[in-house]
């Protein structure tokens, strides 16, 4: 665990100042004293009123969360977030879009997507997925932007829905807004919502606290690491995920010792390996939401594709289509058995691993744990796998 430190600043020029941050790939995590059985290792968290034993989200994406993944991912144990302003709600049968936009060109690709994604959102759909999900025995947790929840969220409340979603590329409680727009006014919409609401993303700490004293039950962190996502090269925005959980998980820790209410934080984005999945809640994540590991399942809606959620932007796309491949079955990355080498299978199993090699019981003590600054951690000794292309050198 670390102390208390001293933050120094960089100078970058007379002028600018910085703090150094760090990344995921640059961090790796310090056994202690004890050891135990992984199956001891307890991964069970909660989420406003939900009990899941997977601390795994999987992202409110097109290309990963159709109705069938949110089911399949809840009978799992996990959880699978529906997007309210994608293709499920725009169209009554989604797969012959699907199709279009993974048998496009690359360089057809952004315009198509604005061409398919200016169909209007109907609000009966958004009622009709939420039904299907619960249906299935679901859990029907659903996510729009913040201008997508203001206009359908009476919608979204009235179907059934168990949880609300709130995101952007960055969300905060202080947004300015011409005087012809009236910008959601998030403490209310929480106030208001007989759901529980996660709001993001974020990567600051007093951001992150403005939004817990929001009333949010849980937080996103993460901006632009996403596999998909440009926006770190189209805005030149983001924290490297490590800060930014650390400092997200810091503001969490003040608001529960203020309040006695405790938010949850979740690592949104840049997450590949079961290695980055245990990095990132001992960083002091909660959980973590991924969008890439789930696109690669056999039974994801992006038959082998995944896009960024900002890729139809009419005016700024921030995300691009990429190929994943699909490498195996839901229940084989989430739960194994892993029939690949490079840690993107079986990810439960790699998180009690972890957790048992480090001496974690449970989340709270895996948050816990020492963690150094180590850049060669995933290149040392690795000359053969790089060089083969296997295992860590894929």
């Amino acid at each position: 665990m670390l102390g208390t430190c001293k933050e120094v600043d960089i100078v970058i020029g007379r002028g600018k100042k910085a703090r150094r941050a760090y990344g995921i790939d640059e961090i790796a995590l310090v056994p202690g004293p004890r050891t135990l059985d992984p199956s001891l290792a307890d991964t069970s968290w909660t989420i406003g009123n939900i009990n899941r034993e997977i601390p795994i989200i999987a992202s409110a994406m097109d290309s990963v969360v159709d109705v069938n993944m949110a089911a399949k991912l809840s009978q799992i144990g996990a959880l699978g977030v529906l997007n309210l302003e994608g293709i499920q709600t725009r169209y009554e049968d989604p797969n012959p879009i699907l199709d279009r936009i993974v048998s496009v060109g690359k360089t057809e690709f952004v315009t198509l997507m604005q061409e398919l994604y200016a169909e209007p959102i109907k609000p009966e759909l958004i009622k009709k997925r939420i039904a299907e999900i619960k249906a299935q025995g679901g859990i029907a947790a659903v996510s729009a932007t913040p201008a997508g929840a203001s206009k359908y969220g009476d919608a979204v409340a009235k179907a059934g829905a168990d949880l609300f979603f709130v995101q952007a590329t960055v969300v905060s409680t202080a947004f300015l807004s011409p005087e012809s727009v009236t910008p959601l006014d998030l403490a209310e919409f929480c106030k208001n919502m007989p759901i529980p609401v996660v709001l993001g993303n974020c990567v600051t700490y007093e951001v992150a606290l403005n939004l817990m004293k929001a009333g949010a039950v849980g937080i996103l962190v993460g901006i632009g690491p996403g596999a998909a996502c440009t926006s770190r090269g189209v805005l030149g925005v983001g924290v490297p995920q490590a800060t930014a959980v650390a400092d997200c998980a810091a503001a969490r820790d003040q608001f529960y010792q203020e309040t006695g209410r405790y938010v949850s934080v979740i690592a949104d984005g840049g997450l590949i390996t079961g290695g980055d999945i245990c990095k990132c809640i001992a960083c002091g994540a909660d959980g973590v939401m991924i969008g890439s590991p789930f696109a690669r399942a056999e039974e994801s809606p992006g038959r082998g594709f995944h896009w960024g959620m900002a890729t139809p932007s009419p005016v700024l796309p921030r995300g691009t289509r990429i190929q994943v491949g699909s490498t195996g079955t839901l229940e084989q990355i989430l739960r194994g058995p892993a029939q690949l080498d490079d840690g993107t299978h079986n990810l439960l199993g790699a998180l009690k691993t972890s957790m048992g090699t480090l001496g974690a019981k449970t989340i709270k003590e895996m948050q816990q744990v020492e963690v150094v600054i180590a850049p060669s951690l995933l290149t040392e000794g690795k000359v053969y796998q790089k060089a083969q292309q296997l295992g860590m050198g894929k």
